[in-house]
């Protein structure tokens, strides 16, 4: 029987690592947004401090791999698959949730992660190493000193990566205070004390060096009404948790509806698991954590200006919570869980397919195009009227992924000069091969 389930676990991954390159290589743009074209950029100048939107972590690890010759977009990709790789490893050299890692990295929301070029990818290994530590020191293997030093070492490490991981910390410090009677509590009431302080060091000590004005930019209070987050946060959560496709048609239609109660379906079932069969210390903490991500993520929008709660946004919150459902399944069901794996593989096949674009071809018209141009190794700037010119903004995240010092105007003037692009001055020379749902 172990037997058996290894030769499943082994398909499983090499089928996962053949999909997340499938991901970005079928893809007109190498899974690439406009933030994608930041951290391309911060790591290509680095160690000059281009902008302080995003921590140093992500820039830095893409830049330590161009050291061994890639560039910037291929460090990313290489990022992300080892991100994928480690989170097994380490799963199986310690026996922690490695069953449900295999099958949570096999579905199409992670693995859409893996191949994307954003700080989720690298996230995701840090947030399995909070989480182990937390179990360590709720099992009562790691024990004072220690324990506060790795739990906010891996705090502080977190924050390095993506800001939002300040929930991770807020979460922590409560889940201490909230069971103050249990031996552990001063742990990690301390350890969210300690990332809390370095926080604030961060704040003064490295934003405000290098850009006093970035509070004041990003706060603005009233930014959404109460009835908008809802609906996005309802929308957002049925796709993070639907196990076979995360991303919803944004013209609407029918097909929303099978998306969105699938996920609610599941979320429904999840709740039923870990009320119906007790969770252990660890299990509740792992959830408490993820709620109180959500519930963050959530706040956090009436007063800071982020993207709509999604897939992606949620993977460092969701993460845990997949852990634990998988782990429940796999009591119920053994082995036949390994088959929602292999049907989001298999939807994420076919989506994939179905939407396909041809990275290669267009990164080679585009190489092409800059060298004619003698504009491959110069600072770039590519105009738009505005930050929501998401069909004229794809041109650009195509241009960085070969030039990555591009930065984003929205000056006119900016035209006149040589090193300024714009969609049409690039599409009357090449043709990009776009896929047909956009």
């Amino acid at each position: 029987m172990k037997f058996k389930e290894r030769n499943i676990q082994i398909s499983m991954i090499i089928i996962t690592l053949m999909m997340i390159i499938l991901r970005f290589l079928l893809n007109e743009k190498g899974r690439t947004n406009p933030d994608s074209i930041r951290y391309m950029r911060f790591a290509h100048v680095f160690p000059t401090i281009d902008n302080t939107t995003t921590p140093l972590g992500y820039p830095v690890s893409i830049k330590i791999f161009t050291f061994f010759g890639a560039d910037e977009f291929w460090s990313s990709k290489i990022v992300g698959i080892s991100a994928f790789l480690f989170i097994l490893f380490f799963t199986w050299k310690k026996k922690f949730f490695f069953k449900e890692s295999v099958v949570l990295c096999a579905l199409f929301s992670f693995l859409s992660i893996y191949s994307y070029t954003m700080s989720e990818a690298l996230i995701l290994p840090f947030v399995l190493l909070f989480l182990y530590t937390c179990s360590l020191i709720i099992e009562g293997k790691l024990k004072k000193g220690k324990a506060v030093f790795y739990l906010s070492l891996s705090l502080i490490a977190l924050y390095n990566i993506r800001y939002s991981s300040l929930f991770i910390m807020a979460g922590t410090g409560l889940f201490g205070l909230i069971f103050l009677k249990r031996k552990y509590s001063a742990v990690f009431i301390i350890s969210g004390l300690t990332g809390g302080i370095f926080v604030v060091l961060y704040k003064f000590l490295f934003i405000d060096y290098f850009n006093q004005n970035y509070v004041n930019e990003f706060l603005e209070i009233g930014l959404h009404p109460t009835s908008k987050l809802l609906v996005e946060l309802f929308q957002g959560l049925c796709t993070t948790f639907n196990p076979f496709i995360h991303i919803a048609n944004p013209g609407g239609g029918i097909i929303n509806y099978a998306i969105y109660g699938i996920g609610l379906l599941n979320i429904l079932l999840i709740c039923w698991l870990f009320i119906r069969y007790k969770l252990s210390e660890i299990e509740f903490f792992f959830v408490f954590i993820s709620i109180s991500g959500i519930v963050c993520s959530y706040l956090i929008q009436y007063f800071y200006s982020v993207n709509p709660i999604d897939y992606r946004l949620m993977a460092p919150f969701s993460f845990a919570v997949w852990l634990v459902y998988f782990r429940k399944l796999f009591l119920l069901f053994n082995n036949n869980v390994y088959a929602i794996g292999f049907l989001s593989l298999a939807s994420g096949m076919l989506f994939t397919w179905l939407s396909k674009g041809n990275y290669l071809e267009n990164r080679m018209q585009m190489k092409q195009f800059l060298r004619s141009e003698k504009l491959d190794k110069v600072p770039l700037k590519f105009y738009l009227e505005t930050a929501e010119d998401l069909d004229k903004i794809q041109v650009a995240e195509l241009i960085s992924t070969v030039n990555p010092n591009v930065t984003l105007s929205f000056k006119p003037k900016d035209t006149l000069s040589k090193t300024t692009l714009t969609r049409h001055k690039v599409l009357q020379k090449i043709k990009i091969d776009k896929n047909k749902y956009q």
